[in-house]
């Protein structure tokens, strides 16, 4: 598959459960997610060890700090050779700048993306930290900073790809997470759509977690969803 769809969210706490999915799963037929927990506990050598077995990374690790701050964390992750890494939007045009510059001097063609409001987030969330108007708003401007820093994309909410699309080009890379599959759980998120359905809606990437990783055949449901995707 030459731009598989899927990210497969690696939310372990332990090299061997990642390497037996892994060994279970095609690398042809997706890439997975690296977030703050298996990195904070195994550092650039899970990057490596993951590499090695064929898999491209989404490292999802969130920078937000002062520009110069996040200029070298990305410079520093985008050296690591993975496809795609993060920082949140709610960090500033300055910030937003300075991480693709970082990249920039990485000599590296990782995406950057960055994140708009959490899928976990609902109305009376953004609301109790003190962001006025709807969570689709605060995601519709945080997604405008990020096509002006020249980001390559963001993380949103399925539901709100198709807002986003109105303000950008298909270059711009909508990742969405809280996507789940239909009769799967929703667990902790709040703003969900089938695979099919995300698509539709403009989405480019599908970030999936236990839907997969708790699954008896995680192959099987990849191949269904990919199969979903290309009717």
């Amino acid at each position: 598959m030459e731009d598989p769809k899927i990210i497969v969210a690696l939310d372990f706490d332990n090299q061997l459960d990642v390497e037996k999915l892994l060994a279970k799963i095609d690398p042809s037929q997706c890439r997975v997610k690296v977030g703050k927990e298996l990195f904070t506990l195994m550092g650039p050598k899970i990057v490596e060890i993951i590499q090695n077995l064929g898999f491209q990374i989404f490292l999802d690790l969130k920078f937000h700090d002062i520009p110069i701050t996040v200029k070298k964390a990305c410079k520093a992750a985008a050296g690591l050779g993975v496809w795609m890494l993060n920082v949140h939007a709610l960090g500033g045009r300055d910030m937003l700048l300075a991480a693709k510059e970082g990249v920039v001097e990485a000599g590296s063609d990782a995406k950057l993306i960055a994140v708009t409001i959490l899928t976990s987030s609902s109305v009376e969330d953004i609301h109790s930290i003190g962001l006025v108007g709807t969570v689709e708003e605060n995601v519709l401007r945080l997604a405008a900073h990020a096509r002006d820093a020249e980001l390559d994309g963001v993380v949103c909410s399925a539901r709100e790809a198709k807002i986003i699309r109105n303000i950008a080009n298909e270059s711009f890379s909508l990742v969405t997470p809280g996507i789940r599959p239909a009769g799967a759980l929703l667990n902790d998120q709040k703003r969900v759509l089938t695979p099919k359905e995300a698509i539709e809606s403009g989405a480019n990437y599908l970030v999936v977690g236990r839907p997969i990783t708790t699954a008896r055949d995680p192959q099987q449901v990849i191949v269904s969803i990919n199969t979903e995707l290309m009717d």
